[in-house]
């Protein structure tokens, strides 16, 4: 059977082989090697959206597709839902399956959207900072698995500004004032803050170049169009002071002197464009076909500017540089800007819904006035922990438009996570609705979502996921930026307030339901304790759990102080405190969530001693201060915060012991001066840009033991 098998191969037309399938050959032999020899890639036309069909020949699988990256999602297709195995950010799930299912009929998938895209410009920092191509090869495997072909790629844009500055006349040290650290460079692009975390290197300068130059061209390969920085105006506050161009000083962005805009329309705004666009064709090609790029976000001044002559100042001369390229704009608060976008020539335009998973501009604003558009959700900021999504929502919301007046303008979907790190159902289903025509309910796609992502079926999982739709995934209305924040990590004090400035802690699920469905799901330890994706879910969800009850204790906590019950709140702050070192237990027992991955992770990264410092430093500050020396303007503290092995219980529970100590002084009659953390936090900083040696782990199993032993105030 083998041998007439390979007969049938022999006897397929040469362009099973063709070259435009060889990137995604090499995708299989790097992500599923025991596959690598038994699938064969061939051509399929299709003239209006991409498409890619499965037939089994023997023992060999034949991927029909309209290109690299329909063959991608053709294999991921495969892998999911014959083989159960699966790529994630959370793990991957990809051991070897023994024969390869066979398909017992051809299988088609047609992609509804022409558009998948993926990325905020946080990404790139909360994420993606201190990747190096290791990490960068398998985000991009992940992407063109997932049906990704737009995809925001912003590294590398120092190099192009440096060449810009250097010919407007800025020494390197004015240069040097401009640039961002690597951990900031989202804000800096988007025109919120230029100079903080840096300077940055030449030596990195360069590296991050050649980093970018690589990622395009792997994403040439897989069928991945980049989508690169434009020129709206963004220069430094300080150009204004060596130019008379005409210059709209953009104030601050909280403490942080925002760059200028310089003003579209004027003969210095195409002088300068014409110089970007060249930079950067010298820098990453001329055939760039997409450009992002936001003047006025969130905040800027517009007074004395002609918003609809500028856009159209902005998307000419990005037009002159790349005939037929499509500007690419945020549809976040208020932007596009409703006048700049009357302005425009909209057939070269593409707008992204950014937080679908609350807002519903494209309605409110008539399809952003028959503008193109793509439906994206953010479901995370900041990269803070927690288990939170819209599911449902997603799926609904993506069919409603398909099914509605403006169907026509809606061009695709896509993830715009301020942190891609968490939740993988999120992104998994988000980006699948690209290539799904049906109505999905998520009820029935989850079954098949765990069978990929720990490998085979269990009851006990299959009925804890359901208990997660009914919780941390339901679809209620209302206003949430990301999952609801933990109380082991806010500034200390006794209040209500999350630990982000704009988070919450508001629970808005059944928290008895999802403990519930919590310990439905560590009843599969035993059958999965060889499974890297279940073991990062199980301490995900555990966490979640003692993050939930730990809001109990707290709360009991500060109504004994309340009540200056002295006996209670010792007895009830040694709980809480004893919550977070076994938090601290818990996620120390994974790799994936101990601070010292992380922390190696930016040291690795950075080619000289100078890297190195500046990575760290970029690394510690961005999740827990985030930045500005002001304390009247201390908005960020936070806004990154992670829960890792480590960090809890060298930052948190030092916080939390410091201050509950002092509270106890006052309950005794002591006085004492409450902390100031605002100054320790940056000092902590400063203090551990090392990596600290390993210390004895507890088994997870041994954990999750002592956390079901748990009893807290209100139990």
């Amino acid at each position: 059977m083998r041998k007439f098998s390979y007969l049938l191969l022999l006897l397929l037309p040469l362009n099973l082989l063709a070259q435009s399938f060889k990137p995604v050959q090499e995708l299989v032999k790097r992500r599923t090697p025991w596959l690598a020899q038994h699938i064969v890639f061939k051509s399929l036309k299709s003239d209006q959206q991409d498409v890619v069909e499965l037939q089994s020949l023997g023992d060999n699988l034949i991927i029909s597709a309209s290109g690299s990256n329909a063959a991608a999602v053709g294999l991921n297709w495969y892998l999911k839902y014959y083989c159960n195995r699966s790529m994630s950010h959370m793990g991957d799930n990809l051991a070897p399956v023994y024969p390869i299912p066979v398909l017992k009929e051809k299988v088609r998938v047609e992609a509804p959207a022409k558009y998948r895209y993926a990325l905020n410009y946080c990404t790139y920092n909360y994420t993606m900072s201190f990747y190096d191509w290791k990490d960068w090869e398998h985000e991009l495997d992940w992407m063109a698995l997932n049906g990704v072909n737009l995809m925001l790629s912003v590294n590398g844009m120092e190099a192009v500004w440096q060449s810009t500055l250097r010919q407007i006349g800025y020494t390197d040290q004015e240069v040097n004032e401009f640039l961002v650290g690597p951990a900031y460079t989202a804000w800096w692009l988007m025109g919120n803050i230029q100079g903080w975390g840096g300077p940055m290197p030449q030596s990195q300068i360069d590296g991050r170049k050649a980093l970018q130059q690589r990622m395009m061209k792997r994403m040439k390969e897989l069928g991945i169009e980049p989508v690169l920085q434009g020129f709206y105006g963004m220069v430094p506050a300080s150009l204004k002071e060596k130019s008379k161009a005409q210059i709209i000083d953009q104030k601050t962005w909280g403490a942080f002197k925002r760059p200028d805009i310089l003003v579209p329309g004027t003969p210095d705004f195409s002088r300068i464009a014409g110089i970007y666009y060249k930079e950067l064709q010298k820098a990453y090609g001329k055939n760039i076909r997409f450009f992002a790029g936001d003047p006025f976000h969130e905040g800027g001044i517009t007074e004395g500017i002609d918003l609809s002559k500028a856009g159209k100042s902005i998307q000419t001369e990005m037009q002159k540089s790349f005939p037929g390229s499509t500007w690419v704009l945020q549809g976040w608060q208020d932007n596009p800007k409703q006048k700049m976008l009357e302005g425009l020539d909209k057939s070269h335009v593409l707008v992204q819904e950014l937080f679908g998973e609350f807002t519903n501009n494209w309605e409110k604003r008539n399809g952003y006035d028959a503008t193109p558009f793509i439906w994206c959700v953010v479901n995370n900021f900041g990269e803070r922990p927690g288990l939170y999504g819209k599911l449902q929502r997603f799926a609904d919301e993506v069919d409603r438009i398909r099914k509605g007046p403006y169907k026509e303008v809606l061009k695709g979907v896509g993830v715009m996570p301020e942190g891609l790190n968490n939740n993988p159902p999120v992104y998994d289903l988000m980006l699948e609705l690209g290539w799904r025509k049906e109505h999905v309910e998520v009820k029935d796609w989850l079954n098949g979502y765990t069978k990929y992502r720990y490998g085979s079926s269990n009851p006990s999982i299959d009925q804890a996921w359901q208990g997660f739709l009914e919780t941390i995934y339901q679809s209620i209305p209302g206003y949430q930026e990301g999952a609801s924040e933990s109380v082991f990590c806010i500034r200390p004090a006794l209040d209500s307030k999350p630990a982000s400035h704009w988070g919450t802690r508001v629970r808005t699920y059944d928290l008895l339901k999802f403990k519930a469905a919590a310990l439905e799901f560590a009843k599969a330890a035993p059958e999965f304790k060889n499974s890297d994706t279940y073991q990062i879910d199980l301490i995900n969800i555990f966490r979640q759990v003692l993050a939930n009850d730990g809001e109990q204790v707290f709360e009991a906590m500060a109504k004994a102080y309340a009540a200056k019950n002295a006996e209670a709140f010792s007895r009830l702050s040694a709980q809480f405190l004893d919550m977070i070192r076994l938090t601290d237990d818990l996620l120390s027992s994974h790799p994936y969530y101990q601070l010292n991955t992380y922390k190696a992770q930016a040291l690795n990264l950075g080619k000289t001693e100078e890297e190195k410092k500046l990575n760290i430093r970029n690394a510690m500050m961005l999740i827990t201060y985030w930045g500005e020396n002001i304390p009247a303007e201390d908005n960020l503290h936070e806004y990154a915060y992670k829960e890792w092995g480590g960090l809890m219980k060298d930052y948190y529970l030092v916080r939390w012991e410091m201050y509950l100590a002092h509270l106890q002084n006052n309950l005794q009659g002591k006085t004492t001066q409450a902390p100031s953390f605002f100054w320790w936090e940056r000092a902590w900083v400063e203090q551990n840009m090392e990596i600290k040696p390993e210390i004895s782990v507890k088994p997870l199993a041994q954990v999750i033991a002592e956390i079901l032993k748990l009893k807290t105030s209100a139990q």
